[in-house]
């Protein structure tokens, strides 16, 4: 079998590393001869794409591929994948192609529970896109009877990427906004959430997200219990100093449910909550 991702970032590396033996062939794109080096290295073939263009020899590794992974975000022209080589995955119709999106296509629901059947209410402008994004890769589909699964994640997090970086680099802060939750994942439970999906290929729609959605200022309470230090203080939302991107994610209110994938797919996160991640997490920290 082989895999092509267009994107390979954070959670599709984790993706590929959960999936690595089951292909004989891995190929995936980046923007940058640099980074397309370091592909190279960890044993997947690079193909530079821009999102703008057509990538030069990506059209004939898509004709081989069985399995495609997109991990790019959408722009106001729409799905880069799907606008430059939407053609070319259609004509190999690939037994399986999953699309990494956000829970932010919810919106905000006020602190309520939402699951897959809700629906979609975007604020932020690249909410809109994604949902946009995901109509077309549903009909497209739907059009071309290639299964095409939908992963919406929450908050990720994981090693490299986590609260104790925040701290080790001056940057944690307690913001409080009364009744604000937020859910989160742990990369390592997309890699294991898209592995098992990825062997049910039928078009469906998945929240990959942890059982616990919290406030965002516990979770940093909690990281400085771990590390002994003394929490940073708190700072009201409405007076923080915040980047327009940052604060539209506190405009979005919501407990998103993971029981689709744990009844359909028998998934066991490995990560349930923020708590049994960091206490993993902080081994790393000194």
């Amino acid at each position: 079998m082989r895999l092509f991702v267009f994107g390979v970032g954070y959670s599709s590396k984790a993706i590929i590393e959960e999936v690595r033996d089951r292909f004989d062939w891995i190929g995936g794109t980046t923007r940058s001869a640099e980074k397309a080096g370091v592909l190279r290295e960890n044993g997947i073939e690079p193909f530079i794409f821009d999102g703008e263009t057509a990538g030069d020899g990506i059209a004939d590794a898509l004709s081989t591929a069985t399995h495609v992974l997109v991990s790019i975000a959408p722009n106001e022209a729409g799905d880069p994948v799907l606008n430059r080589h939407g053609a070319d995955i259609a004509a190999a119709s690939p037994k399986w192609v999953g699309y990494l999106s956000t829970v932010g296509v919810y919106g905000n629901h006020d602190g309520a529970w939402v699951d897959e059947t809700t629906a979609c209410k975007p604020v932020s402008k690249r909410s809109v896109q994604r949902v946009a994004a995901e109509e077309a890769w549903l009909s497209f589909a739907e059009r071309t009877s290639v299964p095409v699964q939908i992963f919406r994640l929450s908050g990720i997090y994981g090693p490299g990427r986590n609260t104790f970086e925040n701290f080790k680099k001056g940057r944690a802060r307690r913001l409080i906004k009364p009744g604000q939750v937020f859910n989160r994942i742990h990369v390592a439970d997309i890699a294991g959430a898209v592995s098992i999906a990825m062997q049910s290929p039928k078009t469906r729609v998945f929240n990959v997200t942890d059982d616990q959605p919290a406030p965002p200022q516990d979770v940093v309470t909690y990281a400085a219990e771990l590390l002994g230090v003394t929490p940073p203080p708190e700072v009201a939302f409405e007076t923080a100093d915040l980047t327009p991107m940052a604060r539209s994610f506190y405009g979005e209110n919501k407990r998103v449910s993971n029981q689709r994938v744990k009844d359909e797919l028998g998934y066991t996160f490995r990560y349930p909550d923020y708590r049994i991640a960091l206490n993993t997490l902080v081994q790393n920290y000194g």
